[in-house]
Order: C-alpha cells, then structure tokens, then sequence
C-alpha cells in the first residue's frame, strides 16, 4: 500500500474516535539571519494548566540556544486530530506533534511520525504506558498517565463488613461479587457499583478492555497483532462478558450510568465508583472517609489502561536536528515535575515522582503510581487500534443490552481480522 493510501486509511481509522475542524502548517523555516524555526503543534488548547507548562518548557529552550527557535500552536482537542490529518494528507505537518498514546502506531504506518532517535537511557526509569514503542523503538513520550480505580468511603465498606483491597492484595473476583451484594443489602444506593456505562467512545475500551484482559482475554493476539480470533472471542473473553452483562441483570449496576458517574458518586447514588483519578479531588473534597481501592483480580490479575498524550517527531520534518533539540531538552526531570504538579496526573519518571510529594513514597497519591506500575496495559500497539477500538466499542455496548455474547464477539473477531487482512496486516 502505498504512503498516500495509508494516509487515506489512517485519516478514516481516526474519524472513527474523533472529530473536529482541519487546518494545516509549515514544518520549518530557515533564515540567514537568524535560527531556524520549527513549529510544534499541541492539543491542549484551552487548558491553562497544560498548556502554561509546554509554553515554559518552549520558552526554556528557545533561550537555552541560539541554533533553534520552536514556535507553538495550539488546538482545541477536539480539533486537533483532524488538523493533523489535513496537514499530514498535504505533506506539511509541523516537526513536532503531540499524539494521543493509542494512536501512535496508527500514525507510524501512516507515515506521520518517526522514532525520536533519543539513546536508550533517556527513557530509564519512566513508566511503560507513557512510552509510544513500536518494535523496541521509541517514537513517543509522555509527561504524565492517568490511573483506573474504584472509589469508595471507608464508612461504607466497615459498615457492610467488606475489606479494604490494597494494591498487594487486591479482591479476588468472588470477593469483589460478596463485596457488591453486602453494599447493595444497606439499601442506602440506587446501585452498589458505576462503572460509567453512561460514557462512549474512547472510554469503552480505556475502561472495560482491562476487565477482558483480567479475565485472561485480550482485544488482539499480541504476538502478531494479526487476527483477534481466539483474543476477544475466546473462552476467556465469554467469561468477561457474561461477567460484565450479569452485573447488569443483578442490578448491582446499571446499563446506562447517569453522564457524570463522579457526581451520582458524590451525590450517593453509588457504593463504587469506578473512574480516573482525574476524580480524586472531586471525591476526597466531598467524603473525608474516601478510599482509593485496586480494581479486581478477575482471574489473570488486576488490569488497567495505559497510554496518554505523548509528543513525537514528524516524519517530514525539514530539521530533525532542531526537533530531536527540543525533544532532548524537553526530557527533562523538571518539566516532569512541571507536568504534575500542573495537571495533578501521574507523572511518567519515578525521578519526578520522587519531587511532588502526592506521588512520593508515602504519599496520598502514590496508589495511582503503583498501580500504573504494576497493573497498566497499554491498549494493542498496531496501525489497527482505531478499527479495533471502534468494533469494541459496539460490542460491548450490545453485550450490555443483554446480546448473545458470543455472536456478538465473534463478529467483532471476524470484523478486525477483515480489517487487518484489507491493509495487507499493517505490515508494511
């Protein structure tokens, strides 16, 4: 297939998650009487926080040197993807971008990025998930991850007699079921459990393919990225989903959790609460008893999703030594502490974690670091990812609808491994 028709297919595999309004940019420019520009395109558009740190970081850089000036243009995230692809379809994309962690092989085979060429150690001590890998070669980093937990009140759990799981040990599926059915007998929740059946999108797969994989299932058989025969409709897999709809038959939660599971949480309408911990402020600042729990171990361990925004290098870039610059500068263990003291999210280095005292050893935080440690599964790294989070997506809304479960999975499988076949399997 070749590079244009790639770029076609990615820009269709993206749409299918995202949406927004196209707009294009020149990679660099030279001038003899002065350093070179680059530009450098970010989604954050809109988030103060976010986008005051990469100001300071660029700022930082363009003072640091006199070779290179790296100019900044940002997008409302909604926006950003298809700026991308409107850019990338007219080979005029800026040097450096930033991407959303799923998407980076998606946008390797496309053509629009490049392994960053950084050596090896620079990535020593950073979490896994906020490392965009393709074959053992790097082509995105991220500043910070975010966490899957469950949130509940210590009041609650003590007075329905459950444990409190840890991250050591977590509850075992039949302790997480006996856990349900004692805060369902207190009679005090519209539902014991929300797990945020009410969210779409991205959300399906980020939060529930974890709950397939503890199963012991997968979305794709990771060790070609080849077919999801056997990964997403296997055994393991019918468990997860009459796993999944039978908490809905129970009423231990509903099909359709309200749009803002957090505040139906706060609001009492839940026992537990299933999000990021992009909720932890929300939650501790309402309930002085709040705890921070695991997710279950279903069987193959206690699994959550990985991979967030991550910055890369564009393959056309017209100065890659300016680009790989930054991206060295960048790299830096104070702009990580930056980051999370900004945002308030896991910060990606065990360096950095050690310098905000939230996610210190002993912290209030650290949970959320330990668990995106031990626990993270970065959704499947293949070109594929878009199509497969899309097929997810329906399924598992159809499972929670009370459909056959393995009709719908098999024609899930069928469905990507079509997919991957019509691309000649992503492979070139």
């Amino acid at each position: 297939m070749s590079r244009r028709n790639r770029r076609i297919v990615a820009a269709s595999l993206t749409a299918l998650a995202v949406a927004g309004t196209a707009a294009c940019s020149t990679g660099s420019s030279a001038s003899s009487d002065g350093p070179a520009t680059i530009d450098l395109w970010t989604h954050a558009g809109g988030n103060e926080a976010e986008l005051g740190v990469i100001n300071t970081i660029v700022e930082d850089f363009n003072a640091s040197q006199d070779q290179y000036t790296v100019n900044v243009q940002d997008f409302p995230q909604d926006a950003y993807n298809d700026a991308v692809v409107a850019a990338a379809s007219s080979d005029n994309l800026p040097c450096i971008v930033d991407v959303d962690g799923p998407n980076v092989a998606n946008w390797a085979w496309a053509g629009y990025i490049q392994p960053l060429g950084l050596p090896d150690e620079t990535f020593e001590g950073q979490l896994a998930g906020t490392l965009g890998k393709i074959d053992g070669e790097v082509y995105a980093y991220g500043y910070f991850d975010v966490a899957l937990a469950m949130f509940s009140r210590q009041s609650v759990l003590d007075e329905a007699g459950v444990r409190v799981p840890t991250v050591a040990e977590p509850w075992t599926k039949d302790e997480f079921m006996d856990a349900l059915a004692k805060i369902d007998g207190l009679g005090q929740f519209e539902h014991p459990l929300d797990l945020g059946t009410g969210g779409g999108g991205e959300w399906i797969p980020y939060a529930y393919s974890p709950f397939l994989q503890s199963f012991g299932g997968d979305l794709i058989d990771r060790s070609d990225f080849q077919s999801a025969e056997g990964a997403i409709n296997g055994p393991e897999a019918l468990e997860w989903a009459a796993w999944f709809r039978g908490l809905v038959e129970s009423g231990h939660m509903a099909q359709t959790s309200g749009e803002d599971a957090t505040a139906d949480f706060v609001n009492g309408k839940s026992g537990l609460l299933y999000t990021g911990n992009w909720a932890d402020t929300t939650v501790k600042e309402a309930f002085d008893d709040a705890v921070v729990l695991p997710p279950p171990d279903l069987g193959a361990g206690p699994k959550i999703g990985a991979g967030s925004w991550q910055w890369a290098m564009a393959e056309g870039c017209e100065d890659v030594e300016a680009a790989r610059a930054y991206l060295d500068f960048a790299h830096d263990t104070k702009y990580f502490v930056e980051y999370g003291n900004a945002v308030g999210l896991i910060p990606a280095t065990l360096d950095a974690a050690a310098e905000i005292p939230a996610y210190a050893e002993g912290g209030e935080n650290r949970i959320y670091l330990e668990m995106a440690d031990q626990f993270a599964v970065v959704r499947p790294e293949t070109p594929a990812y878009p199509f497969i989070s899309s097929v997810f997506q329906k399924a598992t809304k159809d499972i929670l609808a009370g459909g056959d479960a393995k009709s719908i999975l098999d024609r899930a499988a069928a469905d990507i491994d079509r997919d991957i076949q019509q691309n000649g399997g992503y492979t070139s």
